[in-house]
């Protein structure tokens, strides 16, 4: 292929990179994820406990003359960080909606009616050990999916995993997260306060016109989106529930057409072609120069906001946000009160809800679909791939553990749900890889 060629090529493949590399972020970043929550155990764990803790529950703010907003390091992180992951996720979740395996019903079934079912059964197992006591507010725990962890666990599986059953845990674990928002939001909010939530309608609707009238930059968007999030921050609605919210309202239409964008970069690629480069550095010449300049602007206009924000946030999620959480929040001292853990009703919970009740609920709603006639199998995918699909979405971690935040305050619950939260993803995530290693690919289905 000619140096011509290769740069036809590249607009086209820019704007594919987003959906390419989203495996690869997820799956690369779910090894940070380990390496920061073994980092979190053993500064907990050792001589470094005293000063691990002070570090997260030291205060940061901001003092501008009689406004002061101070919160501990951890605070800021659960509730200012954890926003832009949660922006993440909605980004996905409009994506997968629009454009993805969640855009047309049929495609969208097997993967709904799965999460549905892994989230039903978890919740019934915990409430099954803890109704009637004060862990019964931990229920949401044992609901969520990892995607991050799964996603990288399933890479150790190589080809033994096939390309269908990797976009399905993808997709399944995207509603799964779409299901958390909506827990989160509906139940466990603290007091409310009409006139912030009030406040938070006014910003919505602002960013509502934005959308409607066809803005395209960024900017407008992201400065509504802290405006929200400090509404809702101030209401009782978990802040993080804002970057859900600001995703909703960012287009997801290009401000360029397909055709005229065809047309505006084959004209600028005839000239990066046409005019002439120095020996040995062609790129120097201020024509070609000229040219990557245009090229560049033509495509930041093509690339919808939607694509160009999850582009540009995923790789500081998945390696930076994620990982500093699971160190914050990861750390459980086997020393201390989750060290008679094993054996209670809250730990047998969360460890049963995640590590049996997720890939209970997943098998068994994808197996009623189909007898229904509801969903039908992806290619190159069996009941057996789907079990493998179901002991991975067992791995719950970042937000089963942010759900223990909210659910518990005492430290001794609060230490035992993430010691089972740990316990149940180790399992899931050793239990997955051990059965889709065992497991043969099966033959496409005739359509």
């Amino acid at each position: 292929m000619t140096d011509s060629e290769r740069g036809r090529l590249s607009p086209r493949l820019a704007l594919a990179r987003p959906f390419q590399h989203f495996f690869h972020t997820e799956a690369s970043g779910g090894v940070l994820l380990l390496v920061a929550t073994a980092a979190a155990l053993v500064c907990t764990n050792t001589g470094l406990a005293s000063g691990f803790a002070h570090l997260w529950e030291s205060r940061w703010g901001i003092v501008a003359g009689p406004f002061v907003m101070q919160k501990t390091l951890g605070h800021w992180i659960n509730d200012g960080l954890m926003a832009l992951f949660f922006l993440t996720v909605g980004l996905e979740i409009k994506r997968e909606l629009l454009v993805g395996e969640l855009a047309e019903l049929r495609s969208a079934l097997l993967p709904l009616i799965a999460a549905l079912g892994g989230m039903l059964v978890p919740a019934a197992l915990f409430l099954a050990f803890n109704a009637g006591s004060s862990a019964a507010r931990g229920w949401g725990i044992p609901t969520a999916t990892d995607i991050a962890f799964s996603l990288g666990v399933l890479s150790l599986v190589g080809k033994r995993a096939p390309p269908s059953l990797r976009v399905f845990l993808a997709a399944f674990a995207i509603a799964d997260d779409l299901g958390a928002v909506l827990i989160i939001s509906l139940f466990y909010t603290s007091a409310l306060s009409l006139p912030w939530l009030g406040g938070a309608a006014l910003v919505a609707l602002l960013l509502f016109a934005l959308n409607r009238l066809g803005v395209q930059r960024l900017f407008p968007y992201l400065a509504g989106g802290v405006l929200l999030w400090f509404c809702l921050l101030e209401s009782g609605v978990h802040a993080t529930v804002a970057g859900v919210l600001l995703a909703l309202f960012i287009p997801s239409r290009s401000g360029l057409s397909e055709e005229l964008f065809s047309r505006v970069s084959s004209r600028i690629l005839a000239s990066f072609d046409q005019a002439e480069g120095l020996e040995g550095h062609p790129i120097l010449n201020p024509g070609r120069q000229r040219a990557v300049r245009a090229l560049e602007r033509v495509l930041s206009q093509v690339e919808p906001p939607l694509q160009r924000l999850e582009r540009r946030l995923h790789p500081w999620v998945s390696f930076f946000i994620m990982p500093l959480f699971a160190l914050a929040n990861a750390g459980v001292a086997f020393a201390g009160s989750a060290g008679g853990a094993i054996g209670s009703r809250l730990f047998l919970g969360i460890l049963l809800g995640l590590a049996l009740g997720k890939p209970l609920g997943i098998v068994l709603a994808a197996l009623t679909g189909r007898a229904l006639g509801l969903v039908r199998y992806p290619s190159g995918m069996g009941v057996r791939q789907l079990v493998g699909a179901g002991l991975l979405g067992g791995i719950g971690f970042t937000m089963s553990l942010f759900i223990s935040g909210l659910a518990f305050a005492a430290r001794s619950q609060l230490d035992q749900s993430r010691l089972a939260i740990l316990a149940a993803s180790a399992l899931s995530a050793a239990l997955g890889v051990a059965w889709l290693l065992t497991t043969a690919r099966v033959r496409p289905e005739r359509r």
